[in-house]
């Protein structure tokens, strides 16, 4: 299930190469099923502390192999429509967002 119009990437083969634009991404399994959909200010900078520091020694965003983004001037705005579309269509969060987080940030 493929959230973001983007093209599907490997996780390490390209995400250094992100620009520093604000924007979502979605990060996939092995199986290409969502597991996190995140927001941020800089999408360079975030995946590069991803990478040197492996997910900040998150054990559920460790399982990344894919990864979508998308460059938008609302991060935060567009990451709670991502999460709404997908909790509508599984009825269920991406395994790696929780509910207490998804609240603290409406």
């Amino acid at each position: 299930m493929e959230l973001l119009d983007d093209k599907m990437r490997v996780w390490l083969d390209s995400a250094r190469f992100a620009k520093p634009s604000p924007g979502v991404y979605v990060l996939y399994n092995q199986s290409k099923e969502p597991i996190y959909i995140g927001e941020t200010d800089n999408l360079e900078k975030t995946f590069t502390r991803y990478v040197e520091d492996e997910f900040e020694k998150n054990q559920c965003k460790q399982r990344t192999r894919f990864y979508q983004r998308e460059i938008t001037e609302n991060p935060q705005k567009r990451k709670q429509e991502l999460i709404d579309t997908f909790k509508a269509n599984m009825g269920r969060l991406p395994p790696c967002n929780s509910e207490v987080q998804i609240e603290t940030q409406v």
